[in-house]
Order: C-alpha cells, then sequence, then structure tokens
C-alpha cells in the first residue's frame, strides 16, 4: 500500500493537476440515519466510524434508509381529488388506486368536498375528517401546496403529487416545485413526485418466487419492459416511479430496496440525481450489501442531456463524472432498455460464479466462433479445456471437430444420449462457471431436444447456464415452454444482450466479494497540511505559478528545485545554486498561458543566457501589462512521462480527480479518467488501466518503465487536497506531472490554482 488510502504526508510523492470548485453542502434527509450495512441486508455500524458522521468537507458518510414499508403496504390510503365521473382523468386513477387498495388490503377513504361518494364508498369533505391516521394520502389537484399542510394536522406519513407542470416546464414551474418541496421539508411529510404516475401502485404477480427486482424509473414508460418480465416468469416486487423528485428520489428508494431481503436486484432509469453524493451513498449501501444494481443513465450526448434536463428539470451531471461515480461503486451501467431487462433479470436469479470460465457450445462451429469472438472481445474468459476435458468430450464429438472452447458437437450428438454428456462433461470442468449455448434458430428435433438436456442440467448444477434463442419467431414450445419454464436457465434472444449480462454478473460478484467501502476511511479532519496550505489561499484569486507549487509542497507534492527573483543579477545566481541547465519562467497571479505568450525560457546553459532571459521575459510581461511578482529560475528535469492530474468541480458530486496524460497533448488526446473522491489506491491504479495511452507508462520503445507507485500517490495525495480544501480551492491545475523511471519519483513542473 501506498501511505494510506487518502494519501500519506509521510511519504515521497509527485505532483497534480487539481480543480476543485466548491464542496458540495450537506445533504438533509429523512428518515432512519441507519449507518450503512455490514454484510448481506443486515445494519451494523462499520468498524472504526468515530465521531460525528461526516467528512472532512462536511458530507454526510452514510446512507439513510427511509422506512418506506408503510408507503408501498398502507393500512390506510385517502385519495385527495377522487371522482368516480366518467371522463374525467382523476375518475380512471381513483379506480385504479381502490382495485390496488383491496389487493394489498389497504382501507381507502376518497376526499372530495363536492361529493357524498364515490364509486360506492363514502367521500370525505377534507382530510382532517379521516376516521384513522392514514400512511398515505394520494393527490389528485393542480397544486398539492395548499394540501400538505392539512396532511401534516393529520398525520398523514407519505403522499403522491401526480400533478404536472413543475421544474419540467422551466424557471416558473421549478419556482413552484421550490416551494412545494419547502412546504414538504417544514411537515415532515414524506412525498413522491409531483410528475408521477401510478406505477407504484401497479399489479404485481403474487405467485412468483425467487429473488425479485425491483423498478426506479424516472419515466414511467421507460420501466414496462421490465415490468413485463413478470410474464416470463420473473418477479417483481416493487416499482418506485420517482418524477421530479420534490423530496424522496432515486437514492432514497435505492437504499430502501437494497436492505430488503428478498431483493435480487435493482433496475432503474435515471434522467438526473437530484443529489450526487447521496446516490454514492445508496450505491455503497447496496454494495454493502452485495446487492446489484442496474442503470440506464440518460445523458451521455449533449442532445440527451437536454432531453433529460426539459423531462425531469434536474442537472444531469458531466457524463464521464456519472460514469466514473457508477463504476466506483458497483452499478452496471447499460445503454438499452432491452439490457436493462436481461442484466437485471440474470442478476437477480443467478448464483454466485463458482469460475470465471466460460464455455461456448453450440451446433455449429461458426456458431460458437462468432459468439466466441463477441465474448473474448467484451473480456470474458474462454479458457481452452485440458486435454484430458478433450478426450473426453471426443467420446461423444467426432474427433475432426473442435472441442477446445468453443466447443462444437457437430450437430448430431445432440438429438440422442450423448446431448447430455456433453453438456455434463462441460459443467463438471472447475475452470468453467458459465455455460452459454446460442441456438441460432429452431431445427426439431436437434434444438428441442438440446433445449431440454439444457433446462435439466441446469436444474443438477450450481453454475450458470444460459441460452441465446435466436428464432425471430419466439412462438416455438422448446423456447416458450421448455426454455422459459424454466427458473435455472437464462435465456436471451441476442448475443450481444446475454455478452452483456453475463460479463455483468461475473463483475457484480467480483467486485463485492473484495468490496470495503470507501466513506469507512473518509477523512473526517483535516489533514495537518491543511492549515498551512490554507495560508496560502487567496479568496477569489488565482495563485502565481510560485504560490501554486508551494501549495503543493503543503501536500508533500514534489517540485523542481526553483527561486523566485525579481532581477537578471539575482537570476544569475539562482541559476547557479538551481543548477544548469534551467527553465525561466514569468510569474505573476492571473498569468494561465505563459507559453503562449512567450513567457518561458527553456534550456538555458549560461549565465548570459539567463540573464538575457530575464530581460526578454521582463519586456513582453511589460508589453502585455502584466505585473510580475518575478521570474521563477527553475530546475530542468526532462526524462520521464508527462502526465496531468487534477480535480475537477462537479455540480452533483462536488470534487472530482481527473489523472490523464499531460503536456500538449492534454487537450489534443483527452485521455483521461475520473475519480469520485472518496476513493483508495486501488481505484487509482484503475484510474490508470482506464487510459487508452497506459502503455505509456510501462516503458515502450525500450524506455524504462515509469514510476508508477509516485504517480498513484499523488493521485491520492490531491484528492487529500480536494477534500480539505473544498471551501477554499476553486481549480488546481498542475501540467506536466513528468513521472520519472521507476524509483524516481514524479515531478509537478507546472502549477496553475484559482481560490473561491
Amino acid at each position: 500500500m501506498l501511505g494510506s488510502t487518502y494519501g500519506s504526508l509521510t511519504t515521497h510523492s509527485s505532483p497534480a493537476r487539481v480543480v476543485a470548485c466548491g464542496a458540495t453542502p450537506p445533504h438533509t434527509v429523512h428518515g432512519t440515519a441507519a449507518p450503512p450495512a455490514g454484510g448481506p441486508h443486515t445494519d451494523s455500524t462499520p468498524a472504526g466510524a468515530a465521531g460525528p458522521d461526516l467528512d472532512v468537507s462536511g458530507r454526510p458518510l452514510y446512507a439513510p434508509v427511509p422506512d418506506l414499508d408503510r408507503f408501498f403496504r398502507p393500512g390506510a390510503v385517502a385519495v385527495v381529488g377522487a371522482s368516480d365521473s366518467e371522463g374525467r382523468p382523476n375518475t380512471g386513477i381513483t379506480r385504479q388506486l381502490i382495485a390496488w387498495a383491496e389487493r394489498v388490503g389497504a382501507r381507502l377513504y376518497p376526499v372530495n368536498p363536492g361529493r357524498d361518494q364515490v364509486f360506492g364508498l363514502p367521500c370525505l369533505t377534507s382530510v382532517s375528517d379521516l376516521p384513522e391516521q392514514a400512511d398515505l394520502a394520494v393527490l389528485l389537484v393542480a397544486d398539492p401546496v395548499p394540501v400538505i399542510g392539512e396532511l401534516a394536522d393529520a398525520k398523514v406519513k407519505f403522499a403522491v403529487a401526480f400533478a404536472s407542470g413543475f421544474a419540467e416546464t422551466g424557471a416558473a414551474g421549478a419556482a413552484a416545485q421550490d416551494r412545494l418541496a419547502e412546504a414538504v421539508a417544514r411537515t415532515g411529510i414524506r412525498l413522491l413526485g409531483p410528475n408521477t404516475n401510478l406505477n407504484a401502485f401497479a399489479s404485481f404477480r403474487e405467485d412468483l418466487d425467487g429473488p425479485a427486482i425491483t423498478l426506479i424509473t424516472q419515466s414511467g414508460h421507460q420501466g414496462r419492459p421490465v415490468f413485463s418480465l413478470q410474464e416470463l416468469g420473473i418477479r417483481l416486487s416493487h416499482w418506485a416511479p420517482t418524477g421530479n423528485e420534490a423530496d424522496l428520489e432515486t437514492a432514497d428508494f435505492l437504499s430502501y430496496f437494497a436492505s430488503r431481503p428478498e431483493v435480487g436486484a435493482v433496475a432503474a432509469y435515471i434522467e438526473g440525481f437530484k443529489d450526487g453524493r447521496s446516490f454514492l451513498l445508496a450505491a455503497d449501501r447496496a454494495a454493502r450489501n452485495k446487492v446489484p444494481v442496474v442503470a440506464v443513465k440518460v445523458g451521455r450526448t449533449e442532445a440527451g442531456a437536454r432531453t433529460a434536463a426539459s423531462h425531469t428539470g434536474k442537472l444531469t451531471g458531466a457524463d464521464a463524472v456519472v460514469d466514473a461515480a457508477m463504476r466506483q461503486f458497483g452499478v452496471i451501467r447499460v445503454d438499452g432498455l432491452d439490457e436493462l431487462q436481461d442484466t437485471a433479470a440474470l442478476l437477480a436469479r443467478a448464483r454466485t460464479p463458482t469460475a470465471e470460465g466460460v464455455a461456448v457450445y453450440s451446433i455449429s462451429g461458426g456458431t460458437g466462433a462468432h459468439f466466441a469472438d463477441l465474448a473474448t472481445a467484451a473480456g470474458l474468459s474462454l479458457p481452452a479445456l485440458s486435454r484430458a476435458k478433450q478426450d473426453e468430450l471426443h467420446q461423444w464429438i467426432p474427433d475432426y471437430l473442435n472441442v477446445a472452447n468453443p466447443v462444437d458437437s457437430g450437430g448430431h450428438p445432440v438429438g440422442d444420449w450423448r446431448g447430455r454428456k456433453i453438456i455434463d462433461a462441460l459443467l463438471a470442468d472447475p475452470s468453467i462457471g458459465v455455460l452459454i449455448c446460442p441456438i441460432t434458430g429452431p431445427f426439431p428435433p436437434m434444438s428441442d431436444k438440446l433445449a431440454q438436456d439444457l433446462v435439466d442440467a441446469a436444474e443438477q448444477t450450481d453454475k450458470l447456464v444460459c441460452v441465446v434463442w435466436g428464432s425471430p419467431v419466439g412462438t416455438e414450445d422448446a423456447y416458450r415452454r421448455t426454455l422459459l419454464g424454466s427458473r435455472r436457465v437464462a435465456t436471451f434472444r441476442t448475443f450481444a444482450n446475454c455478452v452483456t449480462a453475463v460479463r455483468a454478473h461475473l463483475a457484480h460478484h467480483r467486485f463485492t466479494a473484495g468490496y470495503r467501502s470507501p466513506f469507512d476511511d473518509a477523512p473526517r479532519t483535516p489533514s495537518p497540511s491543511a492549515r498551512k496550505a490554507q495560508d496560502l489561499m487567496r479568496p477569489g484569486q488565482q495563485l502565481s505559478e510560485h504560490a501554486a507549487k508551494q501549495l503543493l509542497r503543503a501536500y508533500g507534492i514534489r517540485v523542481p528545485r526553483e527561486q523566485l527573483v525579481t532581477s537578471a543579477a539575482a537570476a544569475v545566481r539562482a541559476a547557479s545554486l538551481v543548477g544548469y541547465p534551467v527553465v525561466m519562467k514569468a510569474s505573476a497571479p492571473q498569468l494561465a498561458h505563459k507559453t503562449e505568450l512567450g513567457l518561458v525560457k527553456t534550456g538555458l546553459t549560461s549565465a548570459s543566457q539567463v540573464r538575457d532571459a530575464y530581460r526578454e521575459l521582463a519586456d513582453i510581461a511589460r508589453h502585455e501589462g502584466i505585473e510580475l511578482d518575478g521570474v521563477l529560475v527553475c530546475q530542468m528535469v526532462e526524462r520521464g512521462v508527462e502526465m496531468v492530474v487534477g480535480v475537477t468541480a462537479d455540480r452533483l458530486f462536488g470534487p472530482t480527480v481527473t489523472v490523464g496524460l499531460g503536456g500538449v497533448l492534454v487537450e489534443v488526446l483527452r485521455d483521461t479518467a475520473v475519480g469520485v473522491p472518496p476513493f483508495g489506491e486501488d481505484r487509482a491504479r484503475a484510474m490508470l488501466r482506464e487510459l487508452r495511452g497506459h502503455a505509456l507508462l510501462d516503458g515502450v520503445r525500450g524506455g524504462p518503465p515509469a514510476d508508477v507507485d509516485a504517480l498513484v500517490e499523488v493521485v491520492l495525495r490531491v484528492q487529500r487536497m480536494a477534500l480539505d480544501l473544498s471551501g477554499e480551492l476553486c481549480e488546481l491545475d498542475i501540467n506536466p506531472l513528468l513521472v520519472l523511471p521507476r524509483g524516481q519519483g514524479a515531478v509537478a513542473l507546472d502549477a496553475l490554482a484559482v481560490c473561491h
């Protein structure tokens, strides 16, 4: 380990590029502020938790779990604005709510001052007339704000607002939503909506068993493909259509679902986050409890982000940051609703893999080779079967066919007793954890017998058996009855979805097996470096390079030997002390692009060159109207890999750390990776592996490998700086960070800092 999770302040380090524009304010939430679960579906205080449950920047460290039991299973429900007049929207909603209340055993009370009864039920004039305390109130009114106070007086716990015309419509609607959120916050009522729908009160099949999928959507129709999985025998237990999230948000439902014992997977359609930190905490709870979360998050493109904002009125966030945040906390991001349903279904039902190896078995060599290409390209491992296993398979498969993996049966063996022998032999191989059989189309009796053998074998093994049924018809008995009738076989319609789901399944179990929450180790108090660094801050100003490098030194980040001078004679003396060759740079606050202005001179090897360079830099600065605080005479460091390390302030997630190829390439290649604090050494190393240019750190064209350990240490130190100074530091950009050969460290050659 390098120092500590957040960067030791006693070991070597190197420079970093940082941008940290303000801390996210502490998130205020309702509900039970339980510490995160310590194991599957348990609540226990994490080891080492101390003091207030806030990090050094004042942000929460643990996800509250709202008690939503009475929202989904209320004892009594009030429907405000209930109607039975045909042709009115409220009438259809009232009818559905009455049916739902009957299914869940709730007592329903219509509330409408203009009616004596609704659908034969006595109608109350106001919620104050309720004969008992209602757990839930459904508001079928255009403006829910005036009703909130009445609900509070009646001690109603939850409310649902269907009305639209809020933040999704623009500034006026956003102001109306703010008033609604304030009214809810004052009363302590938990509100779903506004701009939501009836999905939470849908009819779920009660005859299905096994682990369930729970569904969270910000657009109701986008959840229907997952909801329809019930028709294929896959259990769903809850659906949360969060709408505009004036109060209850995606994170609340994710925390709740991740704590329920029946939940096998959470599927989510997300258009934007109300609060990035609360989502991370909820995802952390799910990871602790080993509950897989599969999500479609729109906003990858500018057009998608604009559409999402107009629909839900929330920020979508920079997509690279969203992607990194999800990856760090094990959220499986997919692109399509078909991938969402197939991946969630597999993760909910599949058991823990016994091995990571995948065997591909088909009745056609072409089919097997095609699937093997796709699987390998996706990162799945297709281990070659042992010679002994191949000899065993050749008892039933002709010798001229390939059985190394993929396995080609040639077709005929699957039609008789040999078919089951082949399947059992593959499942018995200890290197194989997943068996995938692509059946490109019905070819009775072969395909029918093969499907039945796969189902029967799946019942006798703990290993995952997947089938891709490629027929576009989908009415065949082998598909509809045999495969879909099995609770143990995972059936797909496309190669791509099968590969996506299997990869997610293996990755989820790999991730959760070694998961340790970074929030457990997140710093609660400022580091010893923070006080020295805070003295360097100049509110509202950009620091000079010299001052920015002092900031780096405060956190133990290495910079070149250098001196700040104010005369040509002092520059010559400084060069002799620093050691030739030297670099000379103009130094002044607000001076960002020195090279473009000719304010950097490199490779100076004599006193006369230094003297001339000083005068030239002073002349250029005077001509450009720049008031210098001096000229830096710096040690010239040449041999290494130029990187950039930084922190940017994301509007939703707060300070985020960036690492990538630096120097002149940073804006050309844009090869960067993002980490969302808090994170540890493992994530810092993973960020480096995500870079397209990672091979440069390994050494190319005979060059030595770079000091990756030193680079990782810099990333961790910069993260600590961003957390400590989240309220003072707006931006810190170090580029280039020169990573020297292995064992020699890394040096920050340039730095730019901006204060709040």
